[in-house]
């Protein structure tokens, strides 16, 4: 049920996709896996959707070489509070209807279970596709929706996998391999990458539009393109 306060919060998104919508968003779980420079506006855009609760996993610390894109860290944040802690401290302040949700530390085979147990979506805003591939698993055998996301430079990539119905990220991409070190990335990129995760979230909680499936989003901000590619 929701309050006159919420109905007055989301009122313009209501009008897309009524009260019933706002009310699946309410009852939802996202996990949120990584918390940086996708991360940071996938939360900014679920907690301003009125998620109701919002897992954000993480085991780094901010770095000032950070800031130009993750935007839920400042500099009082740099090399004390750890991404999680940081972000969620901004995210109850902006909106402290929902509930956010922290876990400090990497996921492995051993907690993964237990650390997103009863999550409705997971969001993949990681740098390396070894935990990627461990997310992806994870989401197959608990039969979760896994929103892919991926950054570098001015370009970016997202797809959506619901298990069952769509390819796998290991399917997609089965030939990958791991970089290691740093790699060029715009605020910017990531900004626009994000918001399209987050609204692939709450196209997959409410019914609206058509999410991802079985296609894969390129975009390269340098020359505005926007490529979708047909994974069947």
């Amino acid at each position: 049920m929701l309050s006159d306060r919420e109905l007055e919060r989301y009122d313009r998104q209501i009008m897309i996709f009524g009260t019933e919508g706002q009310e699946k968003l309410k009852s939802s779980k996202v996990a949120v896996v990584g918390v940086g420079g996708l991360g940071s506006p996938v939360a900014y855009y679920l907690a301003a959707a009125g998620i109701g609760t919002i897992l954000l996993v993480d085991e780094q610390t901010p770095e000032l070489s950070n800031l130009n894109r993750q935007i839920l860290h400042w500099e009082e944040d740099i090399g004390k509070n750890p991404k999680p802690l940081s972000a969620k401290w901004k995210l109850e302040r902006f909106n402290p209807d929902i509930k956010i949700e922290t876990f400090v530390g990497r996921l492995t085979e051993e907690n993964i279970e237990e650390v997103l147990e009863g999550v409705d979506v997971i969001v993949d805003c990681l740098d390396n596709f070894e935990t990627r591939f461990l997310l992806d698993d994870y989401a197959q055998k608990a039969r979760v929706p896994l929103v892919h996301g991926a950054v570098e430079g001015t370009f970016g990539q997202v797809t959506t996998v619901v298990p069952g119905f769509t390819k796998s990220l290991r399917e997609i991409f089965p030939n990958v391999r791991g970089k290691s070190g740093k790699f060029p990335i715009l605020g910017a990129t990531a900004g626009v990458i994000g918001a399209i995760q987050a609204m692939e979230v709450v196209k997959l909680l409410t019914g609206i539009g058509e999410p991802l499936l079985n296609r894969l989003l390129i975009v390269d901000l340098a020359f505005n393109t926007f490529d979708v590619v047909e994974l069947r």
